[in-house]
């Protein structure tokens, strides 16, 4: 799986994950292909840096990024940015904090989340190019919450990445 991922600082000291390649294009017939893509990080595991907890990746977590009714709702630039946030799974992980407990409310996740759901806020850029002369221009960055949950087996697994938003601030230049 060869990637093209970078985690760089920002000038207010948050990580962000650098995705430097546009391999998804987030249309509607390529989510299989990602979903496939996606299976080859699972049974790994990835720490978060500020907590040092490890994150594992299950068998479910490609079906449930692909496939899940907020993917269902993405359009355009926002389906483009989850789609090709699937090249930087490790990294987002790395770098998730401001973490959020909550409650498992749903029965259907008595065991799959029986200890609950953590939500983390990862950021990650993805590049603008001219559409000309195909040169970069600048870097869009996103905003998602990670979700975790925390299952019966006492190990937290990567559920999903949910309300990705395009920051309005300041795009970083090239």
């Amino acid at each position: 799986m060869e990637r093209n991922v970078n985690i760089i600082t920002d000038l207010d000291g948050s990580q962000i994950v650098l995705i430097n390649d546009i391999r998804f294009k987030g249309k509607r017939e390529e989510w299989k292909e990602i979903e496939k893509y996606l299976r080859e990080y699972v049974g790994e595991f990835y720490e978060i840096g500020e907590t040092c907890e490890k994150v594992f990746i299950s068998k479910d977590f490609p079906d449930e990024f692909a496939n899940s009714e907020s993917r269902m709702a993405l359009k355009g630039a926002v389906a483009k940015a989850k789609a090709n946030a699937s090249q930087a799974i490790p990294e987002l992980i790395q770098i998730a904090a401001n973490p959020i407990f909550s409650e498992n409310t749903k029965t259907k996740h008595q065991s799959d989340a029986k200890y609950g759901w953590y939500r983390y806020t990862v950021r990650f850029a993805l590049p603008v190019y001219n559409d000309k002369t195909g040169e970069l221009e600048r870097y869009n960055i996103f905003r998602s919450t990670m979700l975790v949950r925390h299952a019966e087996d006492d190990k937290k697994y990567l559920y999903d990445f949910m309300g990705i938003k395009k920051e309005t601030s300041s795009p970083l230049g090239s």
